[in-house]
């Protein structure tokens, strides 16, 4: 089992002066200082904005990360009087999330460019933000049989899953409502309003159930689908 898995890149930026040194390495040109280490140059950018944005790192550590969610969901319990509330602030923790995934990657994936086709986004969902978030496209992406507004997004052993162990008295609690959050967020914020919800799904042979992620889509959505053709 990897010990590895993509995190959502999270940015800190910490604003400083610029210190004056008057050595002979530091020069002021047209309102800018450059400082020469060796034969290359280190711009000094005077706005953040206009400092590119690096990819990083985008690992963390498994437990590290395990830790960190187990934390939350136990802070969480601590703030409600039942599972339903539980399961809503999880999804609104995974909501700014979503928001801030989907900035991310339309930046740096596709040059600011967003999908404007219900496929398309839930194609980018599947692939690229599951990828980014969890080291792997998603096990499988389907249309829901009885309902034209429903997709699901369905993952044998879910992440946040994993290495929880529900208690009897909490009946269904699905921590996969985090990441349903994740997914209501992007697609909220890429014009795309919808209602998403995780739902544990028995499979024959299997001891632990299935996550499935359902999307059912604002009506809105599909009349803007069927006019686009």
């Amino acid at each position: 089992m990897s010990s590895r898995i993509n995190d959502y890149n999270i940015f800190c930026v910490v604003g400083s002066d610029t210190v004056r040194n008057r050595s002979r390495s530091l020069y002021a040109e047209e309102g800018s200082r450059e400082k020469m280490i060796g034969a290359g140059k280190m711009k000094q950018y005077t706005n953040v904005l206009d400092k590119p944005l690096s990819k990083g790192r985008q690992e963390v550590s498994l437990s590290g990360f395990a830790y960190l969610f187990s934390e939350l969901v136990q802070y969480n319990q601590t703030q409600v009087d039942n599972i339903g509330e539980l399961e809503r602030r999880l999804e609104d923790a995974g909501y700014a999330v979503g928001v801030r995934v989907l900035e991310l990657l339309c930046h740096r994936e596709k040059g600011n460019r967003r999908e404007t086709r219900l496929l398309g986004i839930l194609s980018f969902v599947h692939s690229t933000v599951w990828k980014v978030l969890f080291g792997k496209v998603a096990d499988s992406l389907e249309k829901g049989t009885e309902h034209e507004d429903e997709y699901m997004i369905s993952e044998k052993e879910l992440l946040v899953n994993r290495f929880i162990s529900v208690p009897k008295d909490m009946g269904s609690f699905n921590c996969g409502a985090f990441v349903a959050g994740i997914v209501r967020g992007v697609l909220d914020n890429a014009g795309f309003p919808a209602v998403v919800t995780a739902h544990f799904v028995p499979v024959d042979g299997q001891q632990r159930p299935r996550t499935t992620i359902l999307i059912k889509f604002a009506e809105e959505v599909l009349r803007r689908e069927a006019r686009l053709g």
